[in-house]
């Protein structure tokens, strides 16, 4: 039975993002200046974008002094390419921590850790993704390390489904853009006013990608 909740959603045509809950795995450090700083940044590039986003907005929303910003990170992009690293390096431990007993399993969980930590951490995913653009080759070239073993991973998942023959794909590269790509976009629209829980929305886009493979 198809279930309707499309009245309950939120209005988020005017919006980045669909939350203001900040967020950060519980590996990171968030006591004192620096923490602080960590997360007004991510609030703000967030909703505003990198660019959109001045040192003096930062500050502010900080209530520090500029000059006091730069004793803790050289320049706005260092702030923006520590959350970057946090995030890559969650999203990434979850994917090669995710288990299976086949290619079907592996897919499944694989694509419920992707979409939990672009739900349950919106803002980090919304940042780590849309803002990497922002940072200079050298400084984004840990993440998009990242970002490359995490695509082979599921590229790998899906050949060897289709070795296997419980694939029916016509199309493994597509596939993969199509899974990827769904998984990340919750990020954009994910937040407590959503009548879904981030399990129930992990669990439906497993079953959606199962479907894309022709495994369903």
């Amino acid at each position: 039975m198809t279930i309707d909740r499309s009245a309950a959603l939120p209005d988020l045509d005017q919006r980045r993002v669909g939350t203001s809950d900040v967020r950060l795995p519980p590996s990171v450090l968030l006591e004192g200046t620096s923490g602080r700083i960590l997360r007004e940044a991510l609030l703000l590039f967030a909703e505003q974008g990198f660019h959109g986003t001045s040192i003096r907005d930062l500050a502010h929303a900080c209530q520090i002094r500029s000059a006091t910003l730069y004793a803790h990170y050289p320049s706005k992009e260092h702030v923006l390419a520590e959350l970057v690293r946090i995030g890559h390096e969650a999203h990434h431990a979850r994917l090669v921590g995710a288990q299976g007993r086949d290619s079907v399993e592996r897919l499944r969980t694989v694509v419920r850790e992707h979409v939990l930590a672009h739900a349950e951490y919106p803002l980090l995913a919304v940042v780590s993704n849309n803002e990497l653009h922002a940072l200079s080759p050298e400084m984004a070239a840990p993440a998009m390390l990242l970002r490359a073993d995490g695509r082979q991973l599921l590229m790998d998942i899906i050949n060897e489904g289709i070795s296997e023959e419980v694939f029916d794909v016509p199309d493994a590269f597509l596939a993969v853009t199509a899974i990827s790509g769904m998984g990340m976009r919750v990020a954009n629209w994910y937040g407590s006013g959503v009548p879904y829980s981030p399990e129930q929305i992990a669990e439906t886009y497993a079953d959606f990608a199962l479907r894309i493979v022709g495994a369903a």
